[in-house]
């Protein structure tokens, strides 16, 4: 990073608002989970292994034993992450990209959880359903919309 600009090396208060981001409530929204990972030396598709254990019925103990593996080393990960961008020199792009992985890291960590104990399959047909009826709901406004203006009759 010699003689890079200053200016686009991060500032103080950028950095301290990217780690300020990472601890709010709603951090992970629009945050993928990360498809190709670094983690302790091997590249992992955590995106595929999320998927994988949510598409099955029950859990077994070695599902659930992965599940609490993948969290250690993905909280490990997660916090090198944080600690570089704490302390590193990093470019703005760098620290951005640095922050959309711990970001990702730490929704995998989430979705995890939420499938371990069982909560995801709930959380996904709640959604569904509240998705469902905002659609009839916004339909029945459009077409009052459209017998408002006379297009329909």
């Amino acid at each position: 990073m010699e003689g890079m600009p200053e200016d686009e090396i991060i500032t103080e208060k950028e950095r301290k608002q990217l780690l300020a981001a990472l601890h709010t409530r709603l951090f992970w929204v629009g945050k993928e989970i990360p498809y190709m990972c670094d983690i302790r030396g091997k590249m992992c598709n955590l995106h595929s292994i999320v998927w994988d254990l949510l598409k099955k019925e029950e859990l077994d103990d070695e599902d659930r034993q992965l599940i609490n593996k993948c969290i250690l080393y993905i909280n490990e990960k997660a916090k090198e992450d944080e600690l570089e961008l704490a302390t590193g020199h990093l470019t703005r792009e760098e620290a951005d990209k640095l922050f959309d992985e711990t970001a990702g890291l730490l929704r995998t960590v989430m979705n995890l959880r939420d499938i371990s104990k069982g909560t995801s399959k709930e959380k996904e047909k709640e959604f569904q359903e509240t998705y469902s009826s905002e659609r009839v709901a916004e339909a029945r406004r459009w077409l009052n919309f459209l017998k408002q203006t006379g297009e329909v009759k």
